[in-house]
């Protein structure tokens, strides 16, 4: 079965369970009427479906390569690239004044999912472009703004994110890539870098790249880093690509999956590039870009489970084996669970992206407070069930799933690096516990505390759910102020767990409220009773600490079982 945009699926989480109509309440969203919803969600729905789809499987097949030094995209990427930049969705969410939408996040990353679900190794391309404006919009000189945000909203352009080198992962301090400053007020930036997502293009007439450089007198660490703006081509006076920068692509990456995708190790040989932000202080402008993708990768996940699950459904309904095989109690199993996760992995993303836009729009401290606690389990929640749902649809296709030519493998393949790149998920889970704990729990109880108003509110109406999400609310608080009571060490044991316990509740939250405004009660149900009650098990881990690890020497980790 080929991708169908669940469009009317998340218009409904959008409309009835993340309060997305409060955003054309207020004076910076006015505009996202539900009107405009629909029309935007139908048309790159439309877009996803019927355009970027079909760029997926031979993305897959044929991957990006390097010929003499040139990049060459996968079959099809070009075209359908352009039809979605020539639409405007790179820059549904920037600012006006460059060219773009000025749209809610929320709406973007709607339309990012449908777009990810199509063909994720493509959608990289635009994700980080977005993130690129973002940092700009926030952080870039009036000259860079206005030289580069037209460009890269209009697509004409895209953008990359260089941090890592081979010995500078999410240890960023310990890069060795260099800049000088020059006569002219730019600087020479020297280095390698390493996992560069889309680092080359013919897709886009110049790739800008956001480089992470240490200056001479920069201090030793993060503290003393500064961001770049490197383009592959620098720009003439009329703001088209002149000569070709001091940079190149040494090789691209072999990967597990995302084959489309060109992973290029970056080499800059005192290529010109012109300063973001204030010098010393990259880290702070590059946070913005990331935090931006971080949202848009737990969507990647909930883009991937949604476009396997969709294809394990219409194999087990076609599939015979003394009846169709969507009939057996397992393989049912198998896909409602997966579909109750996607459901609540979805309204997590969408929440965190609500939250981020009254954040904008109001400025209120407790909205930015909600984005910023939401994030890293939107990230890695997101992520974790798109590998878990995409692992299930391989299962229902039984050995049908192992053979590459069902394209099941694909999406378990492509989605696996979402819990990796962005930060781990094991970093987004010590990012809640760390610095997202750090106001005393604030953000955290008072999502809980509107968990439980909502338990109450369907009291009536879905006693044996509400009470049994009031319980595990309740006892996700208890849990929470322990975990402030613990040193770091044992808090970031069981960090894991507890981001996976605080998204089952979140999701059984949100399934609830379903169930009382429209949605499915079966499927909420089937969630509350199969899937929300494995939150208990995560906070038993969550509560260990670090004593049980630590007693564990190296010696018994490397199988030796002496002792």
């Amino acid at each position: 079965m080929a991708y169908q945009a669940p469009v009317d699926q998340i218009a409904f989480i959008l409309n009835r369970i993340v309060s997305f109509p409060e955003l054309s309440g207020t004076a910076r969203f006015a505009e996202a009427t539900a009107e405009t919803m629909t029309a935007v969600l139908a048309e790159a729905g439309k877009l996803a479906t019927e355009v970027i789809a079909p760029a997926n499987r031979a993305g897959d097949l044929t991957p990006a390569r390097l010929e003499n030094g040139k990049l060459r995209s996968s079959p099809g990427y070009a075209q359908a690239f352009r039809a979605l930049a020539e639409g405007g969705w790179i820059g549904i969410a920037a600012d006006p004044e460059h060219g773009g939408m000025g749209l809610p996040q929320a709406l973007n990353m709607a339309v990012n999912e449908m777009i990810a679900s199509g063909c994720l190794a493509l959608q990289l391309n635009p994700l980080l472009t977005q993130g690129q404006i973002e940092a700009l919009e926030h952080h870039g000189s009036d000259e860079l703004k206005a030289l580069y945000l037209p460009k890269l909203i209009s697509g004409e352009w895209s953008g990359t994110m260089n941090l890592t080198e081979p010995q500078a992962g999410s240890d960023v301090g310990a890069l060795t890539t260099k800049a000088e400053r020059a006569e002219d007020g730019s600087y020479r930036v020297t280095g390698q870098k390493i996992f560069i997502t889309w680092g080359d293009s013919d897709v886009t007439e110049n790739v800008c790249h956001l480089v992470l450089a240490r200056l001479p007198d920069g201090a030793a660490g993060t503290r003393g880093i500064s961001l770049f703006m490197v383009p592959k081509f620098i720009p003439d006076e009329a703001g088209r690509p002149g000569i070709a920068n001091d940079l190149r692509v040494v090789s691209l990456e072999h990967k597990l999956g995302i084959h489309g995708s060109p992973t290029c190790v970056m080499s800059f040989e005192g290529a010109k590039g012109w300063l973001v932000g204030e010098e010393h202080k990259g880290m702070a402008a590059m946070f913005t870009m990331m935090n931006a993708a971080r949202l848009g990768v737990g969507v990647q996940g909930v883009a991937q489970a949604e476009a396997a699950l969709q294809q394990a459904v219409a194999y087990a309904a076609e599939r015979v084996q003394m009846g169709p095989i969507i009939r057996h109690p397992d393989v049912r199993r198998m896909l409602a669970e997966s579909r109750a996760e996607v459901f609540a992995a979805r309204a997590i993303c969408l929440g965190c992206a609500v939250a981020l836009d009254m954040a904008r729009a109001t400025g209120s401290e407790e909205w930015a407070a909600r984005a910023t606690f939401l994030t890293p389990i939107a990230k890695a929640h997101g992520t974790d069930v798109g590998i878990r749902v995409a692992d299930t649809a391989v299962q229902v296709h039984g050995g049908m799933g192992y053979i590459e030519e069902t394209g099941a493998a694909q999406y378990l393949r492509d989605v696996r690096i979402t819990a990796i790149y962005e930060g781990t998920n094991g970093i987004q889970a010590m990012d809640l516990v760390g610095r997202k704990l750090a106001d005393g729990g604030a953000a955290a109880m008072a999502l809980l505390d509107e968990v439980l108003d909502g338990a109450k509110a369907a009291q009536s109406a879905e006693p044996e759910l509400a009470n049994q999400l009031w319980q595990a609310a309740e006892t996700l608080r208890e849990a929470t102020q322990e975990l402030l009571e613990q040193d770091m060490p044992d808090r970031f044991a069981g960090a894991v767990p507890y981001l996976a316990a605080f998204a089952r509740v979140l999701g059984a939250h949100y399934h609830l409220r379903a169930a009382t405004g429209g949605g499915s009660k079966a499927l909420a149900r089937l969630y509350i009773t199969r899937i929300l009650p494995q939150f208990a098990a995560d906070l038993v881990a969550a509560r260990a600490g670090l004593a049980d690890l630590e007693a564990l020497d190296d010696a018994v980790l490397l199988g030796q079982m002496a002792g």
